[in-house]
């Protein structure tokens, strides 16, 4: 029977630990790898410490489990393609996830298969960059992106002058042509090996300034219903194209002249799919699980209204976590904290995120922005 067999998760992060609580629903098997104190630790079935990013840690791994999958794209992808040969059955499969790591590779995929997104260029360092500048090949303003490595705004910056100049990053890196952005939006795309796809409904997506990472989305996105439907579409076509089973968070640039870019993806649980937890009839973590165990995809309907908020650690706090203001929170109807778990807080660190649902968006906004003033992530 399939929930005989055991599901590996390489990593132990928070959606590590959600995807095993997702399968402790079905009494399904989970064994994780990742190192000591990461929040899967105490939720996995079997919890092994180790490091993602060896190539003997993740094989031996790989070779203990039935079905294999990832929370985060940076593992080790030469032990993958060694156990898809030993067969193994890996999702995403590795030929994937290699281009996907790459932001350079994936913007040549979408060239290849005519999918908008940002005018972009590739270069190899700093040097080139400035280089560029200097006998106007590049202008201003534009955004710089490393080919790898970069996760929750890390590895992204937005250079609109000379003074930012020595913000560049000296590092193979992709350079887009900055966008007349209307509104970020993202859509979770859904495949099992069946072939069956099914999208979640587009979520408009809110960035911290300072940390470049998604402070809050709402759901559904305020876009017109075409544009959704062109995003689910797109997104619909790339899961296809990259044969991936499992999930592909797509996040979009809505620009203000119509036109919709593909930004990049996720193949994985991701942010802007917290909230199917509590407003979804399937949640996007049981979806994947659908999705790499070859089951039937769940509803994708949206049962109700719902915002998301990150909680992040305030700046300037660093120490062991200490939540305030968590009692008052949970007291609010429609309220859902989730706590990661990370015993230490940083500056704009991931610490956990909440979910509101309400019957109508005013009422929700309202919560919101009490939770907002109220519940913080400091050091004791």
């Amino acid at each position: 029977m399939l929930l005989d067999k055991k599901l590996g998760i390489l990593g132990g992060g928070q959606l590590g630990k959600m995807l095993c609580q997702a399968a402790s629903n079905w009494s399904l098997n989970t064994k994780v790898m990742d190192q000591k104190n990461f929040p899967a630790e105490t939720i996995a079935t079997d919890y092994i410490v180790g490091d993602i990013q060896n190539e003997n840690d993740v094989l031996r791994f790989g070779r203990s489990v039935d079905v294999l999958t990832i929370e985060i794209e940076h593992v080790n992808i030469d032990a993958l393609f060694q156990l898809e040969i030993e067969g193994i059955e890996i999702h995403p499969k590795p030929s994937a996830l290699k281009l996907i790591k790459d932001k350079g590779l994936q913007k040549q995929f979408y060239k290849k298969h005519n999918i908008q997104t940002a005018p972009f260029e590739l270069y190899d360092n700093k040097a080139a960059i400035l280089q560029a500048l200097h006998y106007g090949i590049l202008n201003f303003p534009f955004v710089q992106k490393t080919r790898s490595g970069g996760y929750d705004g890390k590895g992204v910056q937005i250079i609109r002058n000379e003074a930012d100049l020595v913000l560049i990053i000296d590092a193979t890196s992709v350079i887009e042509q900055l966008a007349d952005i209307q509104q970020e939006i993202a859509v979770i795309a859904a495949r099992n090996k069946s072939g069956e796809i099914k999208c979640f409904d587009a979520v408009g997506m809110e960035f911290h300034g300072d940390a470049n990472l998604v402070e809050e989305l709402v759901c559904p996105a305020s876009i017109p219903k075409s544009i959704e439907s062109k995003a689910k579409q797109i997104a619909t076509e790339i899961i296809e194209k990259l044969d991936i089973c499992g999930l592909l968070a797509v996040e979009f640039f809505y620009n203000k002249d119509g036109s919709l870019w593909v930004n990049e993806v996720a193949p994985r649980p991701h942010n802007s799919g917290h909230h199917t937890i509590e407003n979804c009839y399937t949640s996007q973590y049981q979806q994947h699980i659908r999705g790499v165990m070859n089951f039937p995809l769940g509803s994708t309907i949206t049962r109700c209204p719902a915002m998301l908020l990150n909680l992040l650690g305030e700046e300037g706090e660093t120490g062991d976590a200490k939540y305030q203001g968590f009692e008052e929170v949970i007291a609010i109807e429609g309220v859902f904290p989730h706590l990661y778990g990370k015993k230490e807080t940083k500056p704009f660190r991931k610490m956990g995120h909440i979910t509101i649902i309400g019957e109508t968006l005013k009422d929700i906004v309202q919560k919101a922005e009490f939770v907002k003033n109220k519940l913080k992530v400091v050091a004791k």
